[in-house]
């Protein structure tokens, strides 16, 4: 697969959901925790708005916190900017180079459809991540990365229903690819998206 081209369709695609998503959803709570769609719509240009030495401004700003600082800037950036800003700035950037600081394509590939998800699951928006995208990050999947986004994989194999892919071993937890890669990335689903005894470890309360 072509990655550089599907992350720029993947930024297409997002950019033409949210066009069409009424005023009320971005308003609307994501699977980020204490972000609401309009965030993570800000959390997801931020690398394309701010150059390496404004990004380096920011970090010191949020005392050298990582997560601090994309948390503040994607509140600020949230207010700031209006939705057609918001969808603008994903859509103009589809093919701009950035990566995050590990995991170079895939894991820009990642950001991107997690992130998307993040919006489309939790809105209720029945969006289908083409599967060859899903598939090359599943392939990604990792403990050590698992762990990193603060997902709970120990005593359990994630098993897709869709495709021919499992993680892990112990009680199996069963939903669609996309759903238990957000599991892997360390989200809570909306409550009926999995199923297993430990499937309720991975709901959102």
């Amino acid at each position: 697969m072509d990655v550089v081209a599907a992350i720029a369709a993947e930024r297409r695609e997002l950019a033409d959901l949210l066009e069409d998503l009424p005023p009320e959803l971005w308003e609307a709570p994501s699977l980020c925790a204490g972000w609401r769609v309009r965030e993570v719509a800000a959390h997801m240009s931020l690398g394309f708005r701010l150059s390496l030495p404004r990004m380096a401004l920011e970090l010191v700003k949020a005392g050298g916190g990582m997560n601090r600082m994309t948390d503040r800037r994607a509140r600020l950036d949230a207010a700031a900017m209006s939705t057609a800003d918001l969808v603008a700035a994903i859509r103009d950037n589809a093919h701009h180079p950035w990566r995050p600081p590990v995991g170079g394509l895939p894991a820009a590939l990642g950001h991107d459809v997690v992130h998307g998800l993040d919006i489309t699951v939790a809105a209720g928006v029945d969006r289908r991540v083409p599967e060859e995208r899903v598939r090359l990050l599943l392939e990604q999947v990792t403990p050590r990365g698992a762990r990193f986004f603060g997902a709970d994989l120990r005593g359990v194999r994630l098993l897709a229903d869709d495709l021919d892919w499992s993680f892990g071993a112990g009680t199996p937890v069963t939903g669609a690819a996309q759903d238990l890669l957000l599991v892997a990335y360390g989200r809570r689903l909306p409550p009926g998206r999995l199923r297993g005894e430990a499937s309720d470890r991975y709901a959102a309360v």
